[in-house]
């Protein structure tokens, strides 16, 4: 897959940005239908190292909903998700939930500009990289940011998260 460099403006994602004031930068790239692996797609179809880039997932703690960001390569604890909020129990939301309450859809999940606001955590490894790469709010386009800025446009916080 080839890097495309027309800029994917005017998710809800981008808006959110430029109304914060808040720099990114857009990646937009070819994706491939097929493909259920959006992640790792990106950092394959980007050129990046696949730890600095970060899927959202939405899960259920204890009946709310919250946006866990964590490495491509990983995959969440839900134990340390539900211990960081305060919960009990953790479990994955369901695809059309998820879907309906951030107003994306399944692979461009973004965890800013969602329709319903969440309790946000990043995985801490973020802090590693200057900048991280999140889904911009549709299949094939990620923005790469500031990991103190996600956390600031989402109000989320950092945790240990993620396991391999």
């Amino acid at each position: 897959m080839s890097k495309r460099t027309d800029a994917a403006a005017g998710t809800p994602a981008t808006l959110a940005l430029t109304a914060a004031g808040i720099r990114f930068l857009p990646h937009a790239y070819d994706h491939d239908p097929g493909t259920t692996n959006y992640g790792i797609e990106a950092a394959t179809a980007l050129g990046l190292d696949p730890e600095q880039v970060f899927k959202t997932l939405l899960a259920d703690v204890d009946g709310a909903l919250v946006v866990a960001i964590v490495p491509v390569t990983g995959k969440l604890d839900l134990r340390a998700l539900a211990r960081e909020v305060g919960g009990k129990k953790a479990v994955m939301a369901d695809p059309a939930v998820a879907q309906r309450k951030t107003g994306y859809i399944v692979g461009g999940i973004s965890p800013i500009g969602q329709k319903n606001p969440h309790t946000t955590v990043l995985d801490e490894t973020a802090e590693l990289y200057p900048s991280i790469f999140v889904s911009g709010g549709r299949r094939g386009f990620d923005i790469e940011l500031a990991p103190a800025d996600l956390l600031a446009i989402t109000n989320g916080t950092t945790a240990a998260i993620a396991r391999e």
